[in-house]
Formats: structure tokens, sequence, C-alpha cells
């Protein structure tokens, strides 16, 4: 992608003094109405045009000086550099997640279910805890399972199969109670006793509102992939 280099013009000349480039004026009702029409015009030039190009734009303006509204700017174009890119579709990864299928004996259609679930099939998804690519992996997990690079998807998606494979065995093949461990920690999970679904079913009341909306999300979207 190349930037309109008169767009960026524009976009400076209205957050920086005329004539004094590390000086911030204030700004009137109208000029930041300018600011952000040009800045969603450039966002959208972003989006329909791809990752290439934006980095090297975004990387001609120094942080350390901008005011905040023009680093705000700047660390939007970095975020839409992520996800202008993000694959939205689970076909994108149907080969990636098969083979980790096999090689772990879990389900294909639940591997798809949970990264819909965690990620949204956005390999650059990063949460507030911090937990990293398409199965959200924190990053002690996520070396414990041999991952060096959590947004690859292929190693991602290896760790965060056999993790939920291992989750499986833990407990005796009860999906729910894996699914549930996967979401709030099996640390959680024990404290609470729970080995089986039923036990699961019968203790869900014990459990965050999110861990239960996430296991019934992930079993009803693996029914979906599946058929």
């Amino acid at each position: 992608m190349s930037i309109d280099p008169r767009i960026m013009k524009q976009l400076l000349q209205l957050q920086f003094q005329p004539g004094d480039p590390l000086s911030v004026r204030s700004t009137s009702a109208d000029d930041s109405g300018d600011f952000t029409a040009l800045l969603q015009s450039l966002l959208g030039q972003a989006s329909a045009e791809g990752e290439s190009g934006m980095t090297a734009a975004t990387s001609r303006l120094g942080t350390a000086s901008m005011p905040a509204s023009v680093y705000n700017a700047h660390a939007a174009l970095q975020s839409m550099q992520r996800s202008a890119i993000a694959p939205s579709k689970p076909s994108a990864y149907q080969l990636l997640v098969e083979e980790a299928a096999g090689r772990h004996g879990v389900e294909p259609s639940l591997i798809t279910a949970v990264i819909h679930a965690e990620s949204s099939f956005n390999p650059y998804a990063v949460s507030s805890a911090g937990a990293k690519g398409l199965m959200q992996l924190m990053d002690k997990t996520g070396q414990g399972l041999g991952v060096t690079d959590p947004f690859d998807p292929a190693q991602n998606i290896e760790g965060g199969t056999r993790y939920l494979a291992e989750l499986i065995r833990k407990y005796d093949g009860n999906e729910a109670v894996a699914l549930a461990a996967y979401n709030a920690g099996p640390g959680r999970i024990d404290r609470l006793g729970v080995r089986t679904d039923s036990e699961l079913r019968e203790k869900q009341h014990l459990l965050p509102q999110e861990t239960r909306n996430y296991v019934d999300n992930v079993l009803e979207r693996k029914r979906q992939y599946g058929a």
C-alpha cells in the first residue's frame, strides 16, 4: 500500500503549529472534525490495500515527539497493519487443524470451534490478559508447549491442540470439563472437584459466567463445524 503523502501532510498540518513541527496548538472543533475525516480516509485506504507499505509510511513518524492525537493515529495504523491481513475464515487453517488433530487425537471440528471462540481466526489476536494467537496461548503455557512464535499459526495451533488434548486426557474424555479448564484454568476446575461433564453441570453455578458461556459456545460451534 502507498499512503497518499498529501493526506499524511494534511494530518500533520492539522495537529502541529505552522512552521514549528514540534509545537502543539489547540484544536478547534472544526479542525478536530477535519482530522477525524482525514484519519478515517487514511484507515479506509489501509484496509482496502492491506499491509504492504503501511509500516514504511508509519515508520517515518517518530513517536517520541508526537502529540497524543497523532500518536493515536500512529497506533491505529499499527493495529490496522495486523487486522487488515488477518484471515477470517476457518478454511484458511483447515490443513493445519487437520494435521494437529491427527497428531493429538482431537476432532478437527473441536479445534476449529476453539479457534473461533478464542480468536475469531485472527492469528494476531492479543487478549487483555496477554494471551496470543489463534487459540490464545499465554506466553508461559506456549513456551512449555514448544511455541517460540505465538503469532505463527502452525506453531500456535499445534501448541493449542496439544494442550487441549492433554486436558481431554486429564479429564478422561469429558470435553466440557476440558473446555472449562482451557478457559478458566485446570487449577480452578480441580479445586471444585469436577472430573466429569455431569459434575460440571451440577457445579456450573460456581464457575464464572464467561466460562459457562464459553463451554456452551464451543460445543455448539463444534456441532456446526462437524456438520
